[in-house]
């Protein structure tokens, strides 16, 4: 992904929210990465606490977490996201710190962001009332490239993104401002992204099976996995139960042919594990895992077996863990609200 990037001419900015580790982080830095993106103030300490100097919040500028906010300026570069003009009012009153900030421009995801029409509210944002705080760029996520997507679909997304980003910068009157994109669909499936300064994909560090599901990744490509014991098994109608369920992997699926698939099982081995499934997810309830197997997979498995479940959604399975285990058998640290 840093290759790529930088064959573009980019900066990579990976986003962090999906692995939350500062060993992780170490990985990135020793191939000359500087630069991270996070999810919450929390995390920005965490991880500014390792050693990071220059972090991008991603998420929308919260009143609440002011003075969290004002006393981590302090500390780093910090890039805060706004998304409205009483957001930008509200930081520039409160926040009495250095610090730099994006504008996040909805590109067609309709989660949150600027609408790029509105052309008096991004002249509003552009206009910070504090002289210690600067627009530095424009930043979006492309959500609606998590489906099925092709090399075709994802640059037209990526275009009419881009069209997006050249109105708002217009609106603004700047063609200075560094533009920031990068969702893991994008990023993996597209070779160029003509204009982006920085790439801000997270999940690729890991993949999923939905992200193989949407033509990211390959399925040996997914490089985590959930270890869980077997509880039961119930012959009568090819069902063993595991411990894993919702509070483990959260409850996203996704449900090629319409059948609803919570995660992937593969076999462990002393190197990791066989990417080849043996077996799917079938439902999850709060800590039961309910897996559909064969004649074959039955007769061979036993209660207090081990089997591997490579998760539909790693961001999501990740934040739900305490820690990982790397196959050398090293405890890898991973963030802990409580740890901040």
């Amino acid at each position: 992904m840093l290759q790529k990037a930088q064959a573009n001419g980019a900066e990579l900015r990976p986003h962090f929210k999906t692995h939350q580790s500062v060993d992780v982080g170490k990985w990135f830095k020793s191939e000359g990465i500087t630069k991270a993106t996070v999810s919450s103030v929390d995390m920005a300490l965490y991880f500014a606490n390792a050693g990071w100097e220059d972090i991008t919040i991603a998420f929308p500028y919260n009143p609440l977490e002011a003075e969290a906010v004002e006393q981590l300026a302090k500390k780093i570069k910090l890039n805060m996201t706004i998304v409205s003009k009483a957001a930008l009012n509200h930081l520039n009153q409160h926040v009495r710190a250095p610090l730099n900030y994006f504008i996040k421009v909805d590109v067609g995801t309709h989660r949150t962001g600027v609408l790029p029409g509105l052309k008096d509210e991004i002249q509003d944002m552009g206009q910070p009332l504090n002289p210690e705080h600067q627009l530095v760029g424009l930043l979006a996520h492309a959500g609606h490239t998590y489906q099925p997507m092709t090399e075709a679909s994802a640059m037209a997304v990526f275009q009419q993104s881009m069209k997006d980003f050249k109105a708002v910068s217009e609106a603004l009157g700047r063609d200075d401002l560094i533009i920031s994109y990068g969702d893991t669909p994008s990023c993996s499936i597209l070779e160029t992204l003509p204009g982006v300064h920085e790439w801000r994909p997270g999940n690729f560090v890991f993949y999923d099976i939905m992200q193989e599901y949407f033509n990211s990744c390959s399925l040996d490509q997914v490089a985590v996995c959930m270890a869980c014991p077997v509880v039961a098994k119930h012959a009568d109608r090819n069902e063993v139960v595991v411990y894993g369920g919702g509070v483990h992997f959260s409850k996203d699926f996704i449900a090629p042919n319409g059948q609803k698939q919570f995660g992937k099982v593969v076999k462990l081995t002393e190197q990791g594990w066989e990417s080849n499934p043996i077996a799917l997810v079938d439902r999850l309830s709060q800590e039961h895992g309910i897996l559909k197997v064969s004649d074959e997979l039955l007769n061979s498995i036993e209660i207090g077996d081990l089997v591997g479940i490579l998760p539909v959604h790693s961001c999501m399975t990740a934040d739900l863990q305490g820690y990982y285990v790397s196959l050398a058998g090293h405890k890898l640290n991973k963030f802990d609200k409580a740890d901040v």
